[in-house]
Formats: structure tokens, C-alpha cells, sequence
């Protein structure tokens, strides 16, 4: 059985609160996008992991994959697999690749083996494996707020525009960008974000890592600028980093060297 699990970017992104536990409170729309990897699972004898595709430094067992496998094991009786992934959605990219390839492991088990898993019971599953985990179960856009784990149904679309994703040879820690980041109330409401056009979006929302990682890493800024003047409604850097989308009301043909450049339709 194989499925097909897809990236998300965020539209919007503010930093609200420090936690007493270290961890941040946020405000951000994830959307999905169909820039896809490839899992397949089949009965076998023996457990086994391949990966294909972009390399990760990650070992199989530290593999999300893997730990949704192991998770669903421990409750559900789960014949051994063989695991097949092809990785597409580049790492490290603020696109939430490895937590959708856990989320949709979640389901292509509760599928395959008829464990018969209600949506709850797979979002809270899939919470213990990461933050934006759950978003993959249902996969549709939402407002996600606390630490990105709780979520809001929100009725935006960008149905019919193209996509452009570039990503430089540049990895932010997330951990780095955090602590370079003030806290604080938003001015906009992202409740309020279906009512305006995009190509107004870029004068309310704000990525609050931008400032600091843009001077940390211009290339990153200047790819930013480099959608813009190709005729993007909207661009912005997706979570933490490194990749940059830009929205476009026509086709367009993106041009940058040493990078992950992809482009689709939403």
C-alpha cells in the first residue's frame, strides 16, 4: 500500500509568548501544498527501512517514519513491514516534510491493518511525535495556535494560483531562530486573512523569524525579493526556514541556481 505525503507552508507566523517550559506560543495558518514524498509499506517477515531520494542525516530508527511505526506498534497488533520511503520534500525547509511522512505512516497503518483508528485518536497519537504532527491527519488548512498543536478551521483558498518554492543550500536551526525572536501580541488577526486579496497579504502579514534570519542569511532575504519582482501576490519564508514560496496568479518560470526550486498548483 503507498500514499503520498505532502509538505504545507505557513501563511503568516507570529511568535506570541514565551513559555515557562522553554517552548513558544505561536499564531500561523499551515496550508497544505502538493509538493509529495512516497511511502509504501508491505507485510513482510522482518521490519526493514529503505530511504531513497533526498539524503537525510537522520538514522532509520530516528526516522519519524520509524517512530510512527514503533507508536502505533505498542497499542495496535502490527504485522512486521517493509518500509519503502522516497524523499522529496527537502529537510530542514520550515515545510513540515518529516512530520507529514509520520502523520500519513499513522494512517497508512490504520488502513492497511483495519485497526479502525478514529481521526482524534490519530491527532493525539501523532502529537506525541511532533508539534504539527496532527495538522497531516486531516490535512487542511487551519489555524494553528499554542505551539502550533491546537487548530482552527479556516475557510481560506488559493485554489487555482501557482506555487513557487525555492530553497538555498542554507539550514536554520529552529532552536537559533527562536531565541532571536521578541515575543508579541500581533497587530492582524489571521481570522481575518480570507477577507483580503492576496496581493494585499504582504502589507499585514509577517513572519516574525524573517528579520533575523534574513540577516543572518541574506541569500535567503534576496530569494524573497527575487519572487516579488517575478510578479508574486505573496511571498514569504515558510516557518523557521530556509525555503521561500511565492504565489502567483499565472504561470512562472523560476530560475535560480544552487537551489531546491519546485513549482505547482494549489
Amino acid at each position: 500500500m503507498i500514499c503520498f505525503p505532502n509538505a504545507k507552508i505557513n501563511l503568516g507566523l507570529n511568535i506570541t509568548e514565551k513559555r515557562s517550559d522553554g517552548y513558544h506560543t505561536i499564531e500561523t495558518i499551515f496550508y497544505p501544498i502538493p509538493l509529495k514524498d512516497a511511502l509504501e509499506v508491505v507485510v513482510s517477515s522482518k521490519t526493514s527501512f529503505t530511504q531513497t531520494g533526498i539524503k537525510l542525516d537522520s538514522s532509520a530508527e530516528d526516522n519519524l517514519v520509524m517512530k510512527a511505526y514503533s507508536l502505533i506498534s505498542k497499542e495496535y497488533n502490527i504485522p512486521p513491514l517493509d518500509i519503502y520511503l522516497r524523499k522529496v520534500i527537502p529537510a530542514g525547509a520550515g515545510l513540515g516534510g518529516g512530520s507529514a511522512d509520520a502523520a500519513f505512516m499513522l494512517k497508512l497503518i490504520n488502513e492497511l491493518c483495519d485497526c479502525g483508528i478514529p481521526d482524534n485518536k490519530l491527532e493525539e497519537m501523532a502529537s506525541s511525535i511532533g508539534a504539527d504532527c496532527p495538522f497531516f491527519i486531516l490535512n487542511r488548512p487551519v489555524i494553528a495556535t499554542g505551539i502550533g498543536n491546537i487548530f482552527k478551521h479556516t475557510d481560506i483558498s488559493l485554489d487555482g494560483y501557482t506555487i513557487c518554492l525555492v530553497k538555498p543550500l542554507v539550514f536554520v536551526s529552529t532552536k537559533e531562530a527562536y531565541s532571536e525572536v521578541i515575543p508579541h501580541e500581533p497587530e492582524f488577526s489571521l481570522d481575518n486573512l480570507s477577507s483580503l486579496p492576496v496581493d494585499e497579504w504582504k502589507n499585514h502579514l509577517m513572519n516574525d523569524f524573517e528579520p533575523s534570519v534574513f540577516k543572518k542569511y541574506p541569500i535567503i532575504g534576496e530569494i524573497k525579493d527575487s519572487l516579488y519582482a517575478m510578479g508574486a501576490e505573496y511571498a514569504a519564508m515558510s516557518g523557521s526556514g530556509s525555503s521561500v514560496f511565492g504565489l502567483f496568479k499565472d504561470t512562472v518560470s523560476p530560475k535560480f541556481t544552487d537551489c531546491f526550486v519546485w513549482k505547482g498548483t494549489l
